[in-house]
């Protein structure tokens, strides 16, 4: 038989060579030798897409994980895998976020009405509208105690900061090779986090209020575009409208001329008409008074 050995029971025959290559096919982790071109990555599929904004839009309302660009697109790429779609990277991720904002942006601003029919952009409006909310809300927020708004900064970049420095902590303690070497780097990162701490927060509301001012201009932008089409459409419309009362006038007038024209004619018939009738008069009381001087 094919799984029975050659020799006795502590050779190693042919048929345990044989067995080898059906354990490696069932293993679930057994590597699969190149055969032909490599597998290419399967088109983002209509439904997959959705999942892909939806789970975007998801992560949107966390503000502190959005501006962690590698960390937002790790998290998305491991939602999609636990949904059961196809294993996306996070870099197949960025990619495609990127030409989905470059579509959404271009039907928005080159044609705001006819932008809806293009797909996926009611999914995209909601995760810009989410975006605009928040920034209208740190904004107020900024305006509204300055001193209080930095403080919170300063507590969640000391929390960010607090939460690396435990997880570098967590993996210090897995190495047991280099303690005093990460015991020194995490006290230096708590001194450059508490010396940067003021500046980031700065930059911070810096980068928020030019991330508002530039979407109220495109706000503003795509409002005054909207304004020039509706004045557009307005004056074409205008444009028709007299069109249409000149052709309908032109066609009134047209109308009077062949009536007053049947009007003459039928004139002209009666007074022939007319005159016809007093000619035969004529000529019968000239016979009558011919027969009556004869007899």
């Amino acid at each position: 038989m094919m799984f029975r050995s050659g020799g006795g029971e502590g050779d190693a025959g042919p048929g345990w060579i044989n067995m080898m290559p059906t354990a490696a096919m069932l293993s679930p982790t057994a590597e699969i030798s190149p055969r032909g071109p490599p597998p290419q990555h399967p088109q983002w599929g209509l439904q997959e897409t959705k999942e892909f904004i939806g789970t975007r839009a998801e992560l949107e309302k966390d503000f502190t994980v959005t501006k962690r660009k590698e960390t937002l697109w790790e998290i998305v790429s491991a939602k999609m895998r636990e949904k059961g779609y196809y294993r996306r990277t996070p870099e197949q991720c960025k990619c495609k976020w990127k030409n989905l904002v470059s579509l959404y942006k271009g039907k928005e601003t080159s044609d705001p009405e006819n932008g809806r029919q293009c797909p996926f952009f009611e999914e995209l409006h909601e995760v810009f509208t989410e975006r605009a909310k928040n920034m209208q809300r740190l904004l107020l927020e900024s305006e509204a105690g300055s001193t209080q708004s930095r403080k919170k900064v300063k507590r969640i970049n000391g929390d960010r900061s607090s939460d690396e420095l435990s997880e570098d902590e967590d993996e210090d303690e897995s190495e047991e090779e280099k303690p005093a070497r990460n015991n020194s780097r995490k006290r230096k990162g708590e001194k450059n986090v508490a010396a940067k701490s003021p500046r980031a927060s700065s930059s911070s509301f810096g980068g928020v209020q030019e991330m508002l001012k530039e979407f109220f201009q495109q706000q503003q932008k795509m409002e005054m575009q909207w304004r020039e089409l509706m004045d557009k459409r307005a004056h074409e419309r205008q444009m028709l409208e007299q069109e249409w009362r000149r052709s309908m006038d032109k066609l009134e007038r047209e109308r009077l001329v062949i009536e007053q024209a049947w009007r003459e004619r039928e004139e002209q018939r009666r007074i022939r008409e007319a005159s016809r009738a007093e000619r035969r008069d004529a000529l019968l009381t000239a016979l009558l008074n011919k027969l009556i001087s004869e007899n």
